[in-house]
């Protein structure tokens, strides 16, 4: 039930200095009963704070649906559609000038996040949103196997790879014949993405693109990184995995049929699931990376921006503080699953009692590393594609590293030609 505003309080808000009268926000709420309830929530106190009313927005559950819409508001200048939403990692970017400036207002705040996470919220050094919530890469790994045939979490890839290919062979000798070592999101797609920045940055061949919208990925480590993948392709990882994205492969993890998998923080929780064939058999790691290199996880999740258009920035100001705070994301862990993006949670005893598994998050998190969203903008889209397009073509075989990132080097190059806009 929506609670009126009282025409004394509004006539006390609208004759006192400094406060503007009050006002409707429209905020986006996710169309699940835990989503309403958590909206629900929300407006209690944001209207009992401010003396402003809260309005719950549908959007799209598609992603490119929902971004195509916001394109359109916020093209029409539309400051009665939203103030408040969810904008996914890539978007900051493709969004910026259509996004409220945060950089003042968040400054007592802005330390509170994941340092990746805030990195990738800033565009030309003013901050345009806020980390609803994490996601990162990680590597799942069946404790049990790992344990009967004496190995140990590998830190290398290399260690990865002669543990995959060992178990994988006495497993299938066993009589488990369907077997295999690792599992990836190998489809042409934005997942493939995620996995050939891990691959190269952990291997210190960079980060495709840098922070500073320069082109970086025709390098040899660049090249070894998207060989090593290719190499395991048809001998720890199934050929299959050409058109697996992130299901597929947690299909083939859960049903007990893979060692490692690679894929995001939501499999956890599934894959501990009363159904499970493998449940309390899992465990959870950084990324490998080379002898020489360190783990890198490309970041997921999602971010509250406020839309430049909104009538009443200072309320919306305070709605997103609100959707941000401490109690407001352990709420949204209870009720969503949402991994906090506030990093103190991940001390916090009683986030750690309800959900012990982040305390093996935490150190992947700190770990992540932003897609090169953010300093390519509106071309953030060609950009991913010509990656996730160079990648897919190694690990079918169909070109070597070296000559993948060459000819990726010259098609991003003619992607930003005379600057990222």
């Amino acid at each position: 039930m929506r609670r009126a505003i009282p025409a004394l309080l509004v006539t006390a808000l609208a004759l006192t200095p400094g406060l503007a009268a009050a006002d409707t926000l429209r905020m986006e709420c996710a169309p699940s009963k835990q989503g309403r309830q958590f909206c629900e929530y929300i407006k209690q106190k944001f209207e009992a704070q401010t003396g402003h009313t809260l309005k719950f927005i549908d959007l799209p559950s598609a992603s490119n649906e929902k971004l195509s819409l916001f394109q359109q508001l916020f093209a029409a200048k539309d400051s009665d559609a939203i103030d408040l939403f969810q904008a996914d990692t890539v978007w900051i970017g493709v969004l910026n000038k259509h996004l409220l400036d945060l950089t003042d207002s968040v400054s007592d705040i802005r330390n509170d996040f994941f340092p990746a996470a805030m990195q990738n919220d800033v565009v030309n050094g003013r901050v345009k949103a806020i980390p609803a919530y994490m996601d990162a890469g990680a590597m799942f790994y069946r404790k049990d196997l790992l344990a009967k045939y004496g190995e140990k979490p590998p830190v290398t890839w290399t260690e990865l790879t002669r543990i995959a290919t060992h178990i994988q062979q006495n497993e299938r000798e066993s009589g488990h014949k369907n077997f295999w070592g690792l599992v990836f999101q190998g489809k042409a797609y934005e997942g493939l993405t995620c996995n050939a920045l891990e691959w190269i940055a952990s291997q210190q061949g960079g980060s495709i693109i840098d922070s500073a919208g320069n082109i970086t990925v025709n390098n040899p480590r660049a090249a070894q990184a998207l060989d090593m993948a290719a190499g395991w392709m048809g001998k720890i990882v199934p050929p299959g995995a050409l058109g697996y994205m992130e299901e597929e492969s947690r299909s083939l993890f859960q049903n007990g049929d893979a060692l490692f998998m690679r894929n995001w923080p939501y499999a956890y929780t599934l894959a501990e699931d009363r159904s499970s064939a493998i449940r309390g058999k899992i465990g959870v790691m950084p990324l490998p990376a080379s002898e020489e290199g360190t783990s890198v996880s490309a970041m997921g999740g999602w971010h509250w921006a406020v839309s430049a258009y909104t009538k009443n920035p200072q309320a919306a100001i305070a709605l997103l503080k609100l959707v941000s705070s401490a109690e407001s994301q352990k709420k949204t862990l209870a009720l969503l699953g949402w991994t906090p993006s506030r990093t103190a949670l991940y001390d916090d005893p009683a986030v750690l009692e309800q959900a012990p598994y982040l305390s093996d998050f935490k150190s992947i998190f700190l770990l992540a590393q932003p897609r090169p969203a953010t300093q390519t903008r509106r071309q953030y889209a060609q950009v991913s594609k010509a990656i996730y397009n160079a990648t897919y073509n190694v690990l079918r075989g169909d070109t070597d590293g070296a000559t993948a990132v060459a000819g990726l080097q010259q098609r991003l190059e003619r992607i930003k030609a005379r600057g990222w806009r």
